[in-house]
C-alpha cells in the first residue's frame, strides 16, 4: 500500500468497480485554516433571548465588527469554526479540543472564561436549558453560533447565507452531540498518542455525491469521515466512515443506509484514489439504556449478515467506547 494525494470527492458515472477487498482507505490529511478579516458593517440591536423587561442584558452591544474581528485570537476563531462545524458543542467538547494542552482544572476554567467573553460579544450563545441526562454540571452548557459569529463567518466566506438560530429538537441535538463525542474521542486519542488523527470531516463535508442508476445524482451522508495512522507517524493511513446511532432509528432504516454505502462502494470512486481500498463503515450505536443499545447492535449485525447484497467485512457495529480500539486496528481487520 502506498500513500495517495487528496482528491475531489464528487462522484461520476464510472460504473461498477470490481474491488476484491474492502480495506481502510489510504491517503494523507488535507486541512486548511481560513483567515479572519476585515471590513464589517453595523448590526441590529442584540437580543439575549429573555422576555422584554425580565432581566437586564449583560451582553455588550457590538458596533464595530471589524474591531472585534481583529481582537479575536486564533483560538477564538478556531472555537467559532468548531461550533459552526458541529452546530452545537458543550463546554467539555470545547475544552478538550481547544484547551487540551492545559491540566483539566485549568483548561476548564480558561475555557469557561473565554466562552463567557464570546457570549458577551454575541459570537456564541448557549441554550437556556441543558438536555436532560446528557451531562451534569456547568460544563454541560451547550453553545451555538450567535448573530455576530454568523456575521463574522459570512464575511470570511465560511458561510454563504445567514443562519438564524432555531431551537433544536431534543432528538436532533442528541445526535449532533453524539457526533461531537466521537470527534472529541479521536482528538483525545491523538493527543494521547494512541493514534494519529490526520483528518476528521463532519457532515456535510464528509458527504459524497455520485451518479446512481438511471443517472440520478445521489448523496451519501456519513456523520463523520476520519483518517488515522497507527502507530503515529506510520506511512499507512486507515480511513473510515462513521455513523452515529442514538437508538432512535429502526433497524430497517439502518439497513437501507448500509445499502447506500454498498451502492457507493460499487462505483469505485473512493478506490480510484486509495490503491483500490474502500473505507470501513463503523456504526457507533448507543441508546437510553445499556441493554437496549446491546440488543440493537446485535440486531443490526444479524440484519447485515442476512442481507446477501451487503459484504460482511464492510461494516463494523460497535459501542461508542470501542471507537478508538477499532480505529487502532486499522488494516488488520
Amino acid at each position: 500500500m502506498t500513500t495517495k494525494n487528496s482528491r475531489d470527492r464528487s462522484g461520476s458515472d464510472g460504473g461498477t468497480s470490481s474491488v476484491t477487498a474492502i480495506r481502510p482507505g489510504i491517503r494523507p490529511a488535507s486541512t486548511t485554516e481560513p483567515s479572519s478579516t476585515s471590513d464589517f458593517g453595523s448590526v441590529r440591536k442584540p437580543n439575549d433571548g429573555a422576555l422584554p423587561g425580565t432581566t437586564p442584558s449583560r451582553r455588550r452591544r457590538v458596533r464595530d465588527l471589524d474591531k472585534l474581528a481583529r481582537q479575536l485570537s486564533d483560538r477564538d476563531w478556531n472555537i467559532l469554526r468548531s461550533v459552526a462545524d458541529h452546530g452545537y458543542l458543550t463546554v467539555s467538547h470545547i475544552q478538550v479540543v481547544h484547551f487540551g494542552e492545559m491540566s483539566a482544572a485549568s483548561g476548564l476554567r480558561t475555557a469557561q472564561r473565554v466562552l463567557s467573553r464570546l457570549r458577551r460579544d454575541r459570537v456564541l450563545a448557549n441554550l437556556k436549558q441543558r438536555i436532560g441526562g446528557h451531562r451534569p454540571g456547568s460544563n454541560a452548557t451547550i453553545h451555538y453560533v450567535d448573530e455576530i459569529g454568523d456575521r463574522l463567518l459570512r464575511h470570511t466566506s465560511e458561510r454563504r447565507t445567514r443562519r438564524p438560530f432555531r431551537e433544536p429538537t431534543e432528538r436532533f441535538l442528541h445526535h449532533r452531540l453524539g457526533i461531537a463525542d466521537a470527534h472529541v474521542a479521536l482528538v483525545q486519542a491523538d493527543r494521547a498518542r494512541q493514534l494519529e488523527l490526520l483528518r476528521c470531516d463532519i457532515e456535510p463535508t464528509a458527504w459524497r455525491t455520485y451518479i446512481g442508476v438511471g443517472g440520478a445524482r445521489l448523496t451519501l451522508k456519513p456523520d463523520l469521515y476520519a483518517e488515522t495512522a497507527t502507530p503515529p507517524g506510520s506511512e499507512y493511513i486507515d480511513a473510515a466512515f462513521i455513523e452515529i446511532d442514538m437508538g432512535t432509528e429502526s433497524i430497517p432504516t439502518l439497513i437501507r443506509k448500509c445499502r447506500e454505502y454498498e451502492s457507493y462502494r460499487r462505483q469505485g470512486i473512493e478506490q480510484e484514489h486509495s490503491d483500490g481500498a474502500f473505507p470501513r463503515v463503523i456504526w457507533s450505536m448507543t441508546a437510553d439504556t445499556t441493554s437496549k443499545a446491546e440488543r440493537r447492535r446485535i440486531a443490526l449485525r444479524e440484519a447485515i449478515a442476512k442481507d446477501r447484497t451487503l459484504p460482511d467485512n464492510l461494516f463494523h457495529v460497535i459501542g461508542p467506547d470501542e471507537l478508538i480500539h477499532i480505529m487502532q486496528k486499522g488494516a488488520a481487520l
